[in-house]
């Protein structure tokens, strides 16, 4: 585990078994954005690229070259956003500050988003829809990639399947629960919820919550991180983005 991973705004604290401030907001802020992207750009997700994938097979398979296209503008889109996550958060930057670039560029570019969702009125369309859908791919993209390269080897924000797996399978071999993780799964739908009400009662605003959400992400950074990851709690073993994490 890298010194970013212990010691930074990412870290887990109370010896590992709570999330940060910082990767519970991120990941509130995945809810909200797959909730936003599914119900208003196209019925695809912007962070889950498993059931994408899914989604191009059953598209092409039923002819539906508007799903086709969606699909692979959102595939398109996060592939750019991990590449350019990845890059601003490279090892052997200051701790912190690969964090807060990734952080800042996640924030404009959902800024972006908000101003042109409010330009059309929350209502997009035609090149409007692809633009946005692209723009909302990136920045997710951006945030894996980040939490990928500066987060501990296991932990994510937004591939919760491994983090369910995880969660059950130490429980099944070490009878261990990973609260940690058990938080994150609890809270992702919190974000998804609180979008889904604002796309049905308040559309035009919907995208306040995840721009609002990772601008306090982002100040949250600047913080001086607490209690952090034990070294003797280190994962040994298992490969990055598994979903799993060491109480």
């Amino acid at each position: 585990m890298t010194t970013q991973a212990r010691t930074g705004p990412l870290a887990p604290r109370r010896g590992g078994t709570a999330p940060s401030a910082t990767v519970v907001t991120l990941t509130l802020v995945t809810g909200a954005v797959d909730t936003l992207s599914f119900m208003a750009l196209g019925d695809v997700f912007t962070s889950v690229m498993t059931a994408n994938l899914a989604l191009l097979g059953l598209s092409v398979g039923s002819d539906d070259l508007t799903l086709t296209g969606h699909v692979a503008v959102a595939l398109a889109g996060y592939t750019c956003g991990v590449l350019l996550g990845s890059r601003l958060s490279a090892p052997g930057k200051p701790a912190q500050a690969p964090q807060r670039a990734a952080l800042a560029v996640e924030t404009l570019l959902f800024c972006g988003f908000l101003a042109g969702w409010i330009a059309v009125d929350g209502r997009p369309a035609g090149g409007a829809e692809m633009g946005l859908l692209a723009t909302a791919a990136v920045a997710m993209g951006c945030q894996s990639g980040m939490v990928r390269v500066v987060g501990t080897p296991t932990m994510s924000t937004t591939y919760l399947t491994g983090t369910l797996t995880g969660i059950l399978a130490e429980l099944a071999t070490k009878g261990r629960l990973q609260r940690a993780n058990v938080v994150l799964i609890a809270v992702l739908p919190v974000g998804a919820v609180l979008s889904a009400i604002l796309v049905t009662w308040a559309r035009v605003y919907a995208p306040v919550l995840p721009a609002g959400l990772l601008l306090g992400a982002t100040l949250l950074s600047f913080v001086p991180p607490g209690e952090s990851l034990p070294e003797a709690h280190s994962p040994a073993g298992p490969a990055a983005g598994s979903g799993k994490v060491d109480p």
